[in-house]
Parts: C-alpha cells; sequence; structure tokens
C-alpha cells in the first residue's frame, strides 16, 4: 500500500516562499527556524542539522536538498514535520550544486523515507520542480511533497530558459566517449544545463544521465540552461558538440572499412550457420560451447550511520579511483591511448553525481552503504542496458564492473566475481557478460575462446581477451545464450562469428589454419631463448618491462634477458599508503633474487602526469604534464626519493645487480643534483657504486643528449612520452590516438639524435616504450643504432624472431629510409621492404 505523509508533516506555514540566503549554512538555520517556529523540533536540532551536513551531503540533485538531524538527535523531535525554504535565486550547497528548494526534516518515525521515496520520483520531474522553485502558491509545495503521484504520468520535460535545438550527428550516436566530452564542457559552467530528447531530459552535467537518453544518429535534441552564465554555457557546450563531428564520423569510417575489409586469415569454405558479433579479439577457436548461467550478486542490507557510510563510500571511491589509474597507464603502455582511455571513461562514471546522489538517498533512507551502492549501479546500469544500443550496452558493463571495484571495498564478500564450474573438456565459452576479473582468471587451457552477448571491442572484457591471446567476439546478442550446451562450434576473433555445428570442411580448414599459425608462435617460441643476433652478428640485448617481482618468471620464460625497466610507481599506484623504505627494500632485493643476477634497472618513482596518487597530496595542477612530474618531482620531495634510493642502495649493498634511472630529465641540472644525492646516501650506506641513467622522454633531453652523456651512465628512451611530447598530442587523448605514432619521422630523429649524443661520450641507448615491442619498430631502432630494448613479456619472442632475420646493414639502411620519410604512413609503408 502507497503512503502519504500527514497533512500535519506538510503544512504551509512550514513553508517559506520567495526567501534568500547567504549560503547553506544560512540556509540550513532559515528551515531550522521554521521547525523550531513551527513546534516540530527544541532549539538544539539545528546544530544537529548543521553536524549531519558536515558528515554527509543532503543534496540530493536537480535543485533539491533535504537536511535533516543526526539520528542520535531525535529526542530533539517534538513532532513529525517538514518545513520548506523556497530559493528561487539558488544557493550554493556545494561547488557545482545550486539548490532552489530545501526541504527541512525533523521526523522520530520513518516519516522522511516517505517523503524521500517521494522526492525521488520528484526530482525525475523536472517541468514539476521548476514549477515549485518559483510558485508563488505554498499549497503547489504542499500537494507535490504530500501526494503519493506514482500512478500519475510523469509530466513532459520541459526546456529551460536559454537553448539551441541540434540533431545527433554522431554515427554510433551519443556513446562513452562523446558524453563524456559534453559533460566536461558543462562542468565548467555555474548554469544548470539541460539536455532534451522528446519527454526525457538529462542534466548535461551528468554522464551517466546522458548515456541513460539513448541517443542514436539523427535523433533531435534541445540543449538548454538558465543561470548566470547560461549563453556562455551554452556556447562551449554547443561548441564542444560541433567539435566532435567529424572526429566522431572518421571514427565510424574507419570502423566500416575494417569491417568491410577482407579477413586477414580463415574464411569457412562452406556458408553455415553463424551469429555475428563484433570481433574483439583475433584468432580461431574450435570446441563445444558451454553457457555460463548468469548469477546474481547478493548484497547484504547492513544499515550504517551516514556518517560513517558516507565516509566508508568516499574511500572505497577514492582507491577504486586509485586503482582504475593504475589500469589506465598499464593499458596505455601495453595496447595505447585508445584502449586506455575505456578506464578514463570508467572513472568518470565514479565521479558523477547522479550515481552517487543515488546511493546517498539510499543511505539516507536507512539502507547500508554496500547495498545502497550496488543498487544505485544495478539500477544505472539496467537502464543503460533496456536501450537497445549496443554502444551504451558495453557501458553497462562497465558500469557494472567498476561498481564491483567500489563493492570490493566496501565489502568484500559481496563482490563476486569468479566463475561458475567449467566443464572437464576444453570450450568455448559463452556469457551475457564477464567482468574483467572473470576474464583475467580464465584458463587459457580450458577457455579456447570467449564469446559474450553483450558488450564492446573496447570493453575491458575485450581488451583482457587480447592481453590473454583468447579468440573473442562481444554484442552477439540473445541468441548467443539460446545455443544449446555442448554444440560444436567455430569462434573466429577476427570478423566476430560464431560458426554452429560447422561441417567437416569447414573443421578441416579451420584446423589447418590454427595449425598454420601455431607453427608460426611455436617457431619463434622454440627460439626466445635465443639472442635477438642479426645475420651478420651485431646482437641487441632484449629486457622485459615489469612492475612487480612475481611477473618476473614469465618475462624470463618468455626470452628475456634480464628487466629493462622497473615501474615502481606501481608500489605507490596501487594501495592507499606510501611503502615505507624496508618494504621497498624488500620489493627490489626479491626482484634480484628472481632475476638470479641477471641485469634489473629501476626507474626512480615516476608520479606526475597520467599517474596520480592520492595518497601522496600532490598539489593539482591545469596540465600535469608538464608540471611538476618525474625528476621535477623526487627533488623537490625528498621525503618520497630518499627512501627508495636507501634501499636501492641497500639491496645493491647486500648483491643485486641493478641500475638506477630517473624519469623526466630535462636538464644537466637537474641530473647533477640526483647524481649528488645518490653519492650521498652511497656513502652513507657504505654501498658500491650502480650505473645512473636517464629516461630521454622530453624534446629538450633528446636535443642536448651529449652533454647529458657526460654524466649520465646510460640512456632509455620512452617512446611513449618522447611521441607525445615531441608531437603535442596528448597521449591519452582517444580522439589523436592515431596520430601520436611513434614511428613518425619526427619522432625517429629524435631517437637518431639521442643515439649520436650517447656515441659522444661511449654511451649505451636502450628503448623501454611501445615501440621497443613492435617488431618493425624494434628493427627500425637497430638500425637507428639502440643497444637494447625491453618490452612487454609476450612481444619479447616476435621481436627477437623479426631481428634475427635481418642483417644489420639492412637495418641501417632501413632506418635512412625512415628518417627521409614525411610521415608516419610512409614509414608504416616501409614495413617489408627493408627488413
Amino acid at each position: 500500500m502507497s503512503q502519504q505523509l500527514s497533512p500535519a508533516a506538510v503544512a504551509p506555514e512550514l513553508i517559506r516562499l520567495d526567501a534568500k540566503a547567504r549560503d547553506k549554512a544560512d540556509a540550513i538555520a532559515q528551515v531550522a527556524q521554521l521547525l523550531t517556529a513551527g513546534g516540530c523540533v527544541a532549539p538544539g536540532y539545528q546544530a544537529s542539522m548543521s553536524r549531519r551536513e558536515e558528515l554527509a551531503n543532503t543534496f540530493l540533485g536537480h535543485g533539491v536538498a533535504i537536511p535533516h538531524g543526526l539520528g542520535e538527535d531525535r529526542h530533539l523531535v517534538r513532532r513529525d514535520g517538514i518545513a520548506v525554504l523556497q530559493l528561487p535565486q539558488g544557493v550554493e550547497w556545494n561547488p557545482g550544486q545550486v539548490t532552489h528548494l530545501v526541504v527541512g526534516i525533523a521526523a522520530q518515525s520513518d516519516t522522511h523515507i516517505t517523503l524521500l521515496r517521494r522526492l525521488t520520483r520528484l526530482i525525475q520531474d523536472q517541468a514539476t520542480l521548476q514549477r515549485l522553485f518559483t510558485t508563488g502558491q505554498a499549497e503547489q509545495i504542499v500537494a507535490a511533497l504530500s501526494g503519493d503521484t506514482a500512478s500519475q504520468p510523469a509530466a513532459p520535460a520541459s526546456d529551460l530558459a536559454h537553448g539551441f535545438s541540434w540533431t545527433i550527428a554522431y554515427p554510433s550516436g551519443l556513446h562513452a566517449r562523446p558524453a563524456t566530452r559534453w559533460a566536461e564542457a558543462a562542468r565548467r559552467f555555474v548554469a544548470r544545463l539541460q539536455v532534451r530528447a522528446g519527454d526525457q531530459a538529462a542534466d548535461a552535467k551528468s554522464l551517466v544521465a546522458l548515456l541513460q537518453l539513448g541517443l542514436r544518429q539523427g535523433d533531435e535534441i534541445v540543449v538548454s540552461a538558465e543561470g548566470q552564465d547560461a549563453e556562455a554555457a551554452l556556447a562551449a557546450l554547443r561548441k564542444a558538440m560541433d567539435g566532435l563531428i567529424l572526429q566522431e564520423k572518421a571514427d565510424a569510417e574507419r570502423a566500416a572499412q575494417r569491417r568491410a575489409a577482407p579477413v586477414n586469415g580463415w574464411t569457412p569454405p562452406e556458408a553455415q550457420a553463424a551469429i555475428v558479433g563484433i570481433g574483439a579479439s583475433p584468432g580461431l577457436a574450435i570446441a563445444k560451447v558451454h553457457v555460463l548461467a548468469g548469477a546474481q550478486t547478493e548484497v547484504a542490507d547492513r544499515p550504517t550511520p551516514l556518517g560513517e557510510g558516507g565516509a566508508q563510500l568516499h574511500q572505497a571511491l577514492s582507491r577504486t579511483r586509485q586503482q582504475l589509474r593504475a589500469l589506465e597507464d598499464d593499458t596505455q603502455r601495453r595496447l595505447g591511448a585508445a584502449d586506455a582511455a575505456i578506464f578514463k571513461a570508467q572513472g568518470a562514471l565514479l565521479d558523477d553525481t547522479d550515481l552517487i546522489t543515488r546511493a546517498c538517498q539510499l543511505m539516507v533512507e536507512g539502507h547500508g552503504v554496500a547495498w545502497s551502492w550496488h543498487q544505485a549501479i544495478e539500477q544505472t546500469a539496467s537502464g543503460l542496458a533496456a536501450l537497445g544500443n549496443p554502444v551504451l550496452a558495453g557501458r553497462a558493463a562497465d558500469l557494472r564492473d567498476v561498481g564491483r571495484r567500489v563493492l570490493a571495498q566496501l565489502d568484500p564478500s559481496a563482490a563476486g566475481g569468479g566463475l561458475a564450474e567449467l566443464p572437464d573438456y576444453p570450450c568455448i565459452l559463452l556469457a551475457a557478460d564477464l567482468s574483467p576479473s572473470d576474464t583475467a582468471n580464465l584458463d587459457p587451457q580450458r577457455v579456447l575462446g570467449l564469446a559474450t552477448a553483450q558488450g564492446g571491442p573496447t570493453s575491458h572484457t575485450a581488451i583482457l581477451s587480447r592481453t590473454l591471446g583468447l579468440p573473442a567476439l562481444v554484442a552477439g546478442g540473445a541468441d548467443l545464450l539460446a545455443v544449446a550446451p555442448g554444440t560444436e562450434a567455430i569462434l573466429d576473433g577476427n570478423s566476430g562469428r560464431l560458426y554452429l555445428s560447422p561441417s567437416a570442411n569447414d573443421l578441416a580448414a579451420a584446423r589447418a589454419w590454427i595449425d598454420e599459425q601455431r607453427q608460426v608462435r611455436e617457431r619463434e617460441a622454440q627460439q626466445r631463448a635465443q639472442p635477438a643476433q642479426t645475420t651478420d652478428g651485431h646482437r641487441i640485448d632484449i629486457g622485459a618491462n615489469v612492475n612487480l617481482p612475481d611477473q618476473v618468471p614469465l618475462a624470463l620464460e618468455q626470452g628475456a634477458e634480464g628487466v629493462g625497466l622497473m615501474r615502481t610507481e606501481f608500489l605507490f599506484l596501487e594501495r592507499s599508503s606510501t611503502p615505507d623504505e624496508e618494504e621497498q627494500f624488500q620489493t627490489y632485493v626479491a626482484m634480484a633474487a628472481a632475476l638470479d643476477g641477471r641485469a634489473l634497472i629501476v626507474r626512480a618513482l615516476d608520479i606526475g602526469g597520467d599517474k596520480q596518487v592520492a595518497h601522496l597530496e600532490l598539489p593539482h595542477e591545469e596540465n600535469p604534464f608538464l608540471g611538476v612530474r618525474g625528476a621535477r618531482l623526487l627533488l623537490r620531495r625528498p621525503d618520497l626519493l630518499e627512501p627508495q634510493l636507501r634501499a636501492l642502495y641497500r639491496a645493491a649493498r647486500q648483491g643485486a645487480r641493478l641500475s638506477i634511472m630517473f624519469p623526466m630529465i630535462t636538464s644537466v641540472p637537474e641530473l647533477i643534483a640526483l647524481r649528488g644525492i645518490c653519492e650521498r646516501l652511497r656513502e652513507e650506506l657504505d654501498a658500491p657504486q650502480v650505473p645512473i641513467g636517464i629516461m630521454i622522454e622530453v624534446p629538450a633531453a633528446a636535443a642536448q643528449a651529449d652533454l647529458l652523456a657526460q654524466h649520465a651512465d646510460f640512456f632509455s628512451i620512452g617512446t611513449n612520452d618522447l611521441t607525445q611530447y615531441v608531437l603535442a598530442i596528448d597521449r591519452q587523448n582517444p580522439e589523436l590516438a592515431a596520430e601520436a605514432d611513434s614511428l613518425h619521422p619526427a619522432v625517429l630523429r629524435a631517437i637518431h639524435s639521442t643515439v649520436q649524443g650517447a656515441r659522444a661520450h661511449g654511451r649505451w641507448v636502450g628503448v623501454c616504450g611501445g615501440l621497443a615491442g613492435d617488431p618493425f619498430g624494434a628493427c627500425l631502432l637497430a638500425g637507428l643504432g639502440v643497444d637494447e630494448l625491453s618490452m612487454t613479456p609476450n612481444d619479447i619472442p616476435a621481436v627477437k624472431a623479426r631481428l634475427r632475420a635481418a642483417a644489420l646493414v639492412e637495418l641501417q639502411a632501413l632506418a635512412q629510409q625512415a628518417l627521409a620519410c614525411a610521415d608516419a604512413g610512409q614509414v608504416r609503408g616501409l614495413d617489408g621492404a627493408g627488413a
């Protein structure tokens, strides 16, 4: 049975129309005075409301706030009551949150829960809310807060004071990437911004709300605004919307060209029934299918005091943001900016005020923080998945996954994850969707391929499938889950097709193709322990990029001859506190022990730019890529630098064969200062000398390589950052990802200049950026004179094989051709011509 608030709870005399408030505190004071004057509360209730506001934000969203007292102060409530302060001009509740209706609550029972349920529906009715913000009749507010109008149809959304019409011109509709840009543009302004499509309206500052509109190409929308900077906000938002059109069309055209292009590899000799999705990870798999039943996560509802629950949620969100930043950085290094941008979009989901407000609404009602968060995620994700748009369905899967990450922080027992029992035989796994944690835990011996009904090629599942080498398709639709378990199938991850009950000829052709590819990989694997020595006897050292000691065995198994880059920032990123000297020492000793005497190059803490660590409390920078990062940060923060250096020299004193490398060096004085600190600490610890090298990541370092080589024992070129700075392209910007190509002649010339500068003083040069793991890029680097290449372990066998197949003189000629090219496309056109 639906509940109604009693007439005594909402009375016209407790409503103050056309009020003004200096700030939030003043608004709370006024609404508390109304409650006190109405005999609802004792005078001390105002202080209780203020303390509640300090513990948890009572802003519900869409211009409504619900300040109320602490549960422990219910004895101050004399009778249930609601007071309303109408603020037509608004008051800033929190930065970016403007309140027009302050609904103060005094309740001894569950009256406030009934009101909150009503308000939750009301804030979705924009037209009614707008009337309440300015109405001169208190009875209209009484009716809106008292009546249960759930059965009444919602009033059509109305536009704000200023606006413009626009037609969605993006071929893929309004998906996560452009929606993120819209929301970012809108959040720069105080004005309220709204996007309306038909009878639905969304807050333009909310990524989730924009996605829930389900806008497709050709849909008509109205963008409107009101507030002091409304006109400027509309102009900026329209500029952002228009500015994305060419990029979105270009992306769609490239995707269409990829789909239309002949599939490289296998095609069935006979036409067979197939379920068509989107190819997410290349390769073929032949096996019987196993359909994974969906499992609903059960989250216990354990009520928590709102202050405590709000603090827990804040901490969980902060830790999850740190995880996502680490994942974004790692994915950028392994797979590039376009794939890593998905992690950035997930991070934006965590900042969505509507999502957090939904969880807070439920906590205010008295529910537990984990339960409230889970419900908010499920409500939002279900809405996205129901829109029938495969791109947004992929975002729903991402939202659920990031939600599970937060849930794991709040209540590890409820986080879910983990696959149902797999069959004894190797299978092709069919599922509605899989979380990244599920995908990462797949056993490639038992799961030969993966197909999901939902998701998209840029989902976490697709990224991890490529990393694991599992053929995969996504967005196969509901038909995928209707396949009878045990049906034999061929999964083609290139074309995104699942061929059911294939013929004998198709099976034979697929097996032959798989066998041919396996032979290529096996030849590379069999020779992975052999050195990367060209046919004329020149050897290039091969190392691996790793983060932690437990990654070393895989690197050595793949043919690494040492660790060319240990990224120590991961000791800081994947946690909520700074590791002390002893903990770092133990890690470095463990890394050296795992390498068993092989070379280890440890990069000093590389924080800043795209790698931000919340617990270090670094100041906000408008452009962190050009700010205090790398060596600049280390010289300003001896509390970070010196414990790390002491730990490294202690490890060296214990026998570790290591070198120290400093990131983001831009000048000779920086290097001299860092070497001075190293020498002072080394003498204090009576430790042995170790080689001191630097990263070449900025044009200034490449241009002064000859001067820096006088003070550095070696160079290691970070091609990812060097490309970014040479080309002035943010490597995290997915719109420019295709242009941020490390094979651009300007980048190759910077590498060539670095090698020449190092040679003048007899220093060796390595490359630890993404270009080192590209077989063709490795050939060019060897031709330019690079001595050592360090890469992701899985890239090692193919790079070694490519280098062993060429003579150094051929690679040198190839490199000279590349230096003379006009653009990266011409350089890539040399692939196969010179090596």
